[in-house]
């Protein structure tokens, strides 16, 4: 399990967001292409939109690992 601090002044990131600091993707565009291709889990249910807000307290499945941000 894996934690992640969301900026103090940051409301919230995206998920695309968050697949460029875990260094899955390196643009937003290929954000798309691997959610369409990759399960992921938003507090436990799958989701496919790379402008999913996540706020602190969420948590992030993908790769068979959890992500908490906080």
């Amino acid at each position: 399990m894996e934690t992640i601090k969301i900026k103090d002044n940051v409301e919230y990131i995206t998920l695309g967001q968050l697949l460029k600091i875990e260094g899955i993707i390196s643009t937003g565009g290929e954000a798309k292409d691997y959610l369409a291709e990759n399960p992921v889990k938003v507090d436990g249910e799958l989701e496919n939109r790379r402008g999913r807000k996540l706020y602190r307290g969420m948590s992030v499945e993908l790769n068979n690992e959890i992500i908490n941000l906080e």
